[in-house]
């Protein structure tokens, strides 16, 4: 039996990586699925990959406007929305004492305030004891190496939205949960051979040895979303290969 039969969805930067991964394990489980992703092209390849049940609106989740037309959209052409799964951000880093305004403003305006906004505007579409998964880090909770001050401070803030809202929603049994992942094989890991290099020292560090799939993320959000996690709200879910837990 299909977890998500039914259900209609929203991932937020679904066009690539842990959210497109997502997207095809929300739809193959038997939900309708909206994504959204900044850039045009790369939002249609991906809505074209999935396949079916699937509808992509382009826009800046850190863009109010944005937001109030995806909702729209939304409740126009389907009329409530089960599962967020507010996973869009970014990831940029600069030394303490090198912060630029621009540099704070940039994480914060996508990894927060997007985050925020977003699950805000989805409450009047969501019903009692709908889901909420957001897509944190293990960097809210380790300080794996200078730069990071300021996406880790992101990630902390995401963490504690999960806890903060459990509490706000606890009345509508909306569930409110956090996915942590540790390093992940995405596309910019390939941009560059130094990057390629870092790879490879860091998974000596993971002690399952290697970094983890987008897929195996989209697994956990699944959990998180279906009645398999029925009984988790206010929760982080680490999926991480171990990384922040030894």
């Amino acid at each position: 039996m299909n977890k998500l039969e039914g259900k209609i969805a929203l991932i937020t930067g679904g066009n690539s990586g842990i959210g497109l991964a997502t997207a095809k394990r929300f739809v193959n489980e038997g939900a309708y699925v909206f994504i959204t992703g900044r850039r045009d092209a790369e939002l249609t390849a991906a809505v074209k990959e999935i396949g079916s049940n699937v509808t992509g609106v382009q826009g800046d989740v850190s863009n109010l406007g944005d937001l109030d037309r995806l909702f729209t959209q939304i409740k126009r052409e389907k009329g409530k929305l089960d599962i967020v799964f507010a996973n869009a951000g970014g990831a940029d880093f600069a030394l303490l004492g090198e912060i630029t305004e621009e540099h704070y403003d940039a994480l914060f305006n996508s990894n927060v305030k997007g985050l925020l906004f977003t699950v805000q505007k989805a409450l009047s579409l969501l019903p009692d004891g709908a889901s909420i998964i957001l897509n944190a880090s293990i960097a809210g909770s380790t300080a794996f190496a200078p730069q990071w001050s300021v996406y880790n401070a992101t990630k902390a803030a995401v963490r504690s939205f999960a806890r903060t809202w459990t509490t706000d929603l606890k009345d509508r049994r909306i569930r409110v949960n956090a996915v942590s992942p540790g390093f992940i094989d995405t596309p910019p890991w390939h941009s560059t051979e130094a990057a390629e290099e870092q790879m490879k020292a860091i998974s000596s560090s993971v002690p399952l040895g290697r970094f983890g799939t987008p897929d195996e993320i989209a697994k956990a959000v699944v959990f998180l979303a279906s009645d398999d996690s029925s009984y988790m709200t206010g929760a982080e879910l680490f999926v991480d290969g171990g990384f922040a837990q030894v």
